[in-house]
């Protein structure tokens, strides 16, 4: 049988290697033995075809006479090809010897039946993994025993050529999926590595095997449930798969902040910050089924999420229901922390403003209830300016993390003239449904920020979500949710229904409203004024910060980071924007390339194939011991938005960049410059932020 390689392919070497080197990689190829699963057999017709490589190379007359046949035939095919071509072209199909004809050319060898084994071990090690399950997988479907060596009895011999063979096809399939992963296929990389592990529970075997395939997929499943969740709602299928990957992976955890182990090398830090990455790919639905859920274990932090999946889809939906929900569950977190900002929001939607007030009343939350008092001046309470800082709150904060709402306009205006909520309104008792719920919930007076209570929180996109810390919630154990929480309250008589609606309570909300929406135009100049120091104070809920996830063995899932370059994705790039982006990305590379070697940055400004090429240059760099110390100067002299396509766009700058290079430590003269270069730089606009795909120096 003929297998698609040659002798210098065997032996690692061009066709112009010397005797000396073909001497010193016949050595070093024999030494180098495969994995201990291989039987001697295998390792054996591996050990025949590099020897008969070598001695068809290293004697002179035979080398000779095989270069020339494998020229020769690279340049019949070659000319064949231009002949066909010259047909149309009128070249007279002449074919010119160049060394690219050369390489247009795929030799093979004819081996013996004994020896394929031996020739899939080579083409593994050559990297050509799609070749090893082409060539054997056939074997394995026919179960043809043809392939047995001569050396052994029959059945033995065909049973060490099957064990090798689909150990061979195992790794393949193992080497295949690590490569998807790393181009981030993440689906293509399981299917591959499942392949591997159904081929040797198929033949039983190489049980070390198994657990290495099996911890890659454990690895790679949140990679998977990112690249699910991200796909369109139309892909129902898949992103119901996705799902059931995470429910699987919470199982393992024990839930979002349980101590369990699910394999895949995440802290529970990490879990935090990649369950925050994943919220934008979720509807509001979808969070609130999942959250809700999770609270159940219970869990502080599913219950802090599901209040804001509840509040969104309350609001967004026109469900007053679900946000008396959130409401409930507020009562219970807020043993914990400071939460009456959030209850003063859900008791406005409710339309209950006394419990509004009085929430308002216990908070600390002294720089946002600044802004509300700002927004309220002229009027005998904090109702007007409540009224602006929720809807703010709720467009900037709340609605960006869900998929299905993340361009939606959040109006109370359009909230209280819907039909559906004024009639649950109406419904609602007139008193606080318990007396004493906002006494409960007073902590001791402290800022969320500097609280105890709250992990170091985690960059998001469009803002931060409440994760309290693990310690804190092992302390103090939560209720189980109530069985009838949410439900629609009894129907009341309809004489009662209609003395509701004269009530002063709801007349006065919706004036307090109206208010509050024009309100807007007479403070605008004001809070224009105020809006410097109060950037960072339209933050009401407990808060999620830190440094962007990296989740993987070597390639960044896909991200929703919260770095500069998270630019309006609406508007167009300006010089300042694309300055905001090139000082980005020169900052990842400082950072990725300095002595740390930190990654993280980097999936949060560039995209492949500048992605994929700069993490190799880190991993490269740190192999070698080396690191580099950075200044950088750039000027954006121009930017172009590509009139065909929206999402893409090209920054031309000039920068200045001073490099110090450290090896094991020490300065380096070796690598160290200081260059001033004219670059192009080409972005793409993906997931609302623009990336940088690729550059050239002009």
């Amino acid at each position: 049988m003929r297998i698609p390689l040659d002798y210098y392919r065997i032996l690692g070497l061009p066709i112009q290697a010397t005797s000396e080197q073909l001497q010193q990689a016949h050595r070093d190829r024999t030494l180098q033995l495969p994995r201990r699963e291989y039987s001697e057999a295998a390792i054996a017709a591996r050990r025949q075809l590099i020897d008969e490589a070598f001695a068809v190379l290293s004697d002179s007359t035979q080398r000779q006479a095989y270069d020339a046949n494998f020229l020769a035939k690279a340049y019949e095919v070659d000319g064949d090809r231009r002949s066909e071509a010259g047909g149309e072209n009128g070249t007279g199909g002449v074919a010119v010897a160049t060394d690219p004809i050369a390489e247009s050319y795929t030799p093979s060898i004819e081996i013996e039946d004994d020896q394929l084994v031996g020739a899939l071990l080579i083409l593994l090690e050559l990297g050509e993994y799609e070749l090893v399950l082409k060539l054997g997988r056939p074997y394995l479907s026919s179960g043809s025993k043809r392939y047995a060596y001569a050396a052994q009895p029959a059945n033995q011999a065909s049973d060490l050529v099957q064990a090798d063979i689909v150990l061979t096809l195992a790794f393949a399939c193992l080497e295949l999926g690590r490569e998807q992963w790393q181009q981030g296929q993440y689906e293509n990389a399981a299917e591959s590595l499942e392949t591997g592990q159904e081929l040797l529970l198929r033949e039983g075997g190489f049980a070390s095997v198994r657990g290495e395939i099996q911890a890659d997929l454990f690895k790679l499943r949140p990679y998977r449930v990112l690249e699910l969740l991200a796909l369109p709602e139309t892909s129902v299928s898949d992103r119901k798969q996705g799902l059931n990957l995470l429910q699987d992976m919470l199982q393992d955890r024990g839930g979002i902040d349980g101590s369990g182990d699910d394999h895949s090398g995440l802290s529970t830090d990490d879990f935090l910050r990649f369950i925050q990455q994943l919220r934008s790919y979720l509807t509001a639905a979808e969070q609130q089924t999942l959250f809700e859920a999770e609270a159940r274990r219970p869990s502080a932090v599913a219950t802090y999420l599901a209040v804001y999946a509840l509040l969104a889809r309350g609001f967004g939906d026109r469900e007053p229901a679900l946000i008396r929900r959130a409401k409930v569950l507020l009562v219970r977190l807020g043993t914990r922390q400071d939460v009456h900002l959030e209850q003063a929001v859900c008791a406005l939607l409710l339309g209950q403003t006394e419990e509004a007030s009085r929430a308002l009343e216990l908070s600390h939350e002294y720089e946002s209830l600044a802004f509300i008092r700002e927004h309220s001046q002229g009027s005998p309470d904090l109702l007007p300016g409540l009224c602006l800082y929720s809807e703010r709150w709720l467009q900037n904060e709340v609605f960006p993390h869900f998929r299905d709402l993340a361009r939606r306009e959040a109006s109370l205006k359009d909230y209280f003239a819907d039909q559906q909520v004024q009639a649950y309104l109406e419904e609602l008792p007139n008193e606080p449904e318990a007396a004493n719920q906002w006494t409960v919930v007073q902590a001791t007076p402290a800022k969320r920020s500097t609280s105890a209570a709250i992990d170091p929180p985690v960059n998001d996109r469009n803002g931060t979500v409440p994760m309290p810390s693990a310690e804190r919630i092992s302390q103090t154990p939560i209720a189980p949710l109530p069985v009838e929480v949410g439900e629609r309250p009894q129907s009341r008589p309809r004489q009662a229904a209609v003395r509701r609606r004269s009530s002063p309570r709801f007349d006065r909300l919706a004036l307090m409203v109206l208010l509050g929406i024009l309100g807007i135009g007479i403070f605008g100049f004001l809070a224009s004024r105020t809006f410097a120091w109060l950037g960072n104070a339209l933050n009401p809920g407990p808060q999620l910060e830190g440094e962007q996830l990296d989740i993987g063995v070597s390639q960044p899932p896909i991200a929703l980071p919260s770095s500069p370059a998270a630019i309006d994705p609406t508007a167009p790039l300006t010089t300042e924007s694309a300055q905001q982006i090139l000082e980005t990305w020169l900052e990842a590379k400082s950072a990725a390339m300095g002595e740390n070697h930190d990654r993280a940055q980097l999936a949060t400004i560039l995209t492949d194939p500048a992605l994929s090429q700069w993490q190799k240059n880190v991993d490269d760099a740190e192999r070698d011991g080396q690191y580099f110390e950075y200044e950088h100067e750039v000027n954006v002299t121009g930017v172009e938005a590509d009139t065909n396509n929206p999402d893409e766009a090209t920054i031309e700058a000039e920068v200045t960049e001073a490099a110090n290079l450290f090896e094991d430590g020490q300065p380096s003269s070796d690598g160290s410059r200081n260059d001033r270069l004219q670059i192009r730089y080409e972005l793409v606009r993906q997931d609302g932020q623009w990336r940088i795909k690729a550059w050239t120096v002009q």
